[in-house]
């Protein structure tokens, strides 16, 4: 259904397509929307497809405001699915991975599920042993948002919209939520701008769960891939994966990626942290070389198809995971079963635990305050 209405010398146009509403000018490339089926409760869900002419192509769900695919060419410019994910809705009700989820309300692990907040103890769902873990059982990413267009003449833009009741998995708050995707006319990157109010004292802590295999080929692990972290120290964890409460120096370590190192050069040293996480699932503390704004946090390059990832964040950390995890038993995108270590994570982010620990960088939001977080995910090749 269209509407328009005129206004002066103003034309507005107002469509309804499976429940979405796309709102604009008109002058503007609109984002395609179609269906992408219908979660076990019956809600319909729809998927959209962000595109410039450039090679990138970017296909966002409904369903966890989740990033579905992100294709981009190679040194080729034979473009490919860069991340990795489902076919259907199903998938993602059913899959425990987070592939290219939003992830809330808390991105990453509150140890034992709880924290204080104005002389409150709050307790969250143990999801993860004894710690919570993005959000709870049923976190952001297992919730259906609602979509707007609100694409421009120089990029196509999806803006997406979920209420989180106070109380739900345990946070305090009515949280009103918002995540934009944008893919610019010009340039090759997706950008993830996230936005947040609430009624009530709570913690945030938001980001996007993707899986990245910048080969294309998700049959290949990704321990060739070539990473530069622009971090000095990480936070050490426990046995569960809770941070010790230590900004440890990452210089004589395993986790020194201050200079590009194939990810798989010391993954099986015999390291403490190396065995808590069977591998990388760690954060770093990102350099801050200006007080506020974007900053470039890490980067990637696959060798063989020349494909480099720069990510870009307003965040003061970021959670390198490579996937250890997989273990084949997750049947993705065209029957492709994703083994171990086929496919890596950039979770850009606040520190986890910190509601916990008083000498990470606070995730306290309040009414009247509005929490803003960027993240540009930027490709190239070479």
């Amino acid at each position: 259904m269209i509407i328009r209405f005129a206004i002066g010398s103003f034309l507005l146009t107002l469509a309804t397509v499976c429940g979405v509403t796309l709102a604009g000018s008109g002058s503007e490339k609109k984002v395609p929307v179609t269906d992408f089926g219908k979660t076990k409760d019956g809600v319909p869900v729809s998927k959209f497809v962000l595109a410039n002419g450039k090679g990138l192509e970017a296909m966002v769900s409904t369903y966890g405001a989740t990033l579905v695919s992100l294709k981009t060419p190679d040194r080729h410019g034979h473009p490919a699915d860069v991340v990795l994910g489902y076919d259907s809705v199903e998938g993602y009700e059913n899959g425990s991975s987070y592939f290219g989820g939003t992830i809330g309300r808390y991105g990453n692990r509150i140890a034992k599920g709880q924290f204080t907040l104005d002389g409150k103890l709050f307790q969250l769902p143990r999801n993860d042993g004894p710690n919570c873990l993005h959000g709870g059982k049923i976190g952001f990413n297992k919730r259906v948002w609602t979509a707007v267009d609100r694409s421009r003449a120089d990029a196509q833009v999806l803006e997406l919209s979920y209420t989180s009741a106070d109380g739900e998995e345990g946070f305090p708050g009515q949280l009103e939520a918002r995540v934009t995707y944008t893919v610019p006319a010009n340039k090759n990157e997706l950008r993830i701008d996230y936005e947040a109010t609430t009624d009530k004292d709570t913690v945030l802590n938001l980001t996007n769960h993707s899986y990245f295999n910048l080969s294309g080929n998700p049959a290949t692990d990704i321990l060739r891939h070539e990473l530069l972290l622009h971090a000095q120290e990480f936070t050490p964890v426990d046995a569960t994966l809770i941070p010790t409460g230590e900004l440890r120096a990452v210089a004589g370590t395993p986790f020194d990626f201050t200079k590009s190192t194939a990810i798989g050069a010391r993954i099986e040293q015999a390291d403490d942290q190396l065995k808590f996480g069977r591998g990388y699932d760690h954060n770093w503390v990102l350099e801050k070389t200006k007080k506020v704004g974007l900053q470039t946090a890490a980067e990637v390059f696959e060798p063989n198809s020349g494909r480099v990832l720069e990510v870009l964040t307003t965040e003061p950390g970021i959670q390198f995971y490579s996937g250890n995890f997989l273990d084949g038993t997750a049947i993705g995108k065209g029957g492709q079963a994703y083994a171990h270590r086929t496919g890596l994570c950039l979770e850009t982010q606040h520190f986890p635990d910190s509601p916990n620990h008083a000498n990470f960088p606070s995730t306290e939001l309040k009414p009247g305050q509005t929490y803003r977080s960027s993240t540009i995910f930027q490709f190239s090749t070479r």
